[in-house]
C-alpha cells in the first residue's frame, strides 16, 4: 500500500515536493522558538532587578533629602547668628570697660544690670536655635575649636591647656560657628604624657 501523503519517489509531483519543503521549514521554525516559560522567567528576573535598583535609589534619595532638610533647619540661621555674636561682643566689651569702682554707683548699677540682662537674653535666644557657647578653660587646646592667641607661663597646669579666653567661641549644631580665641599654658607637664602622645603646642610651628 502506498502512502500518498509522502510522495518523494519518481512519481511525486512538484506540488508534493513544495508541500514537504514547507512542512519541514515550519517544523524547524517551531523547534527554534524559545520556551515561553523561560521567556517569562527572564522577564520576571529583569523586572525584579529593576525594582530593587529603583527601591535602593529611592531610599538613598529619601535619606539625602532628610539630611538636607535637617541641615537646612540647623544651619540656616548661621549667618544671622554670626552677626548677633558681634552685638553680644559689644555688650560684653561695654561691661568690661566699666571700672570696678564705678560698679557700685547707684546710677550705673541699674544700667549695668540692664546690659547684662540683654546679653544673657541674646545668648539664650541663640541657644534656642542651636547656637552654644564653647567653654574651653581647663581643656586641652583643640585647633578645631580654639584659636591660640598667646602663651601663659604656668607650671601648675599641663602644657597646652587653655587657661584664658579672649573672645568666646560658639558652635551651631556640630559645626564651629566661631572658634574661641584663647591663651594656653606653657611650662607645665606635657599633655602628651598625660593623655595623647605626640601632642604639640599650637605655637610649635611658629617658633620653629
Amino acid at each position: 500500500m502506498i502512502d500518498e501523503t509522502t510522495k518523494t519517489g519518481p512519481d511525486a509531483t512538484a506540488a508534493d515536493l513544495e508541500q514537504d519543503v514547507a512542512e519541514t521549514v515550519e517544523t524547524t521554525a517551531e523547534s527554534q522558538e524559545p520556551d515561553p516559560v523561560e521567556l517569562l522567567k527572564a522577564e520576571n528576573s529583569d523586572l525584579r532587578d529593576r525594582y530593587l535598583r529603583l527601591a535602593a535609589d529611592m531610599d538613598n534619595l529619601r535619606r539625602r533629602t532628610e539630611r538636607d532638610v535637617k541641615d537646612a533647619k540647623s544651619y540656616s540661621v548661621a549667618g544671622f547668628a554670626r552677626d548677633m555674636l558681634a552685638v553680644s561682643d559689644n555688650l560684653r566689651r561695654t561691661l568690661d570697660a566699666i571700672p570696678a569702682e564705678l560698679r557700685d554707683d547707684a546710677g550705673l548699677k541699674t544700667l549695668i544690670e540692664g546690659v547684662e540682662m540683654t546679653e544673657r537674653s541674646m545668648l539664650s535666644a541663640l541657644e534656642r536655635h542651636g547656637v552654644r557657647q564653647i567653654e574651653p578653660v581647663g581643656q586641652k587646646f583643640d585647633p578645631n575649636f580654639h584659636q591660640a592667641m598667646f602663651e601663659v607661663p604656668n607650671p601648675e597646669v599641663p602644657n597646652n591647656t587653655v587657661v584664658q579666653v579672649v573672645q568666646a567661641g560658639f558652635v551651631i549644631g556640630e559645626r564651629v560657628l566661631r572658634p574661641a580665641m584663647v591663651g594656653v599654658a606653657k611650662g607645665g607637664p606635657k599633655v602628651a604624657e598625660i593623655s595623647e602622645p605626640g601632642a604639640n603646642s599650637p605655637f610649635d610651628e611658629k617658633d620653629a
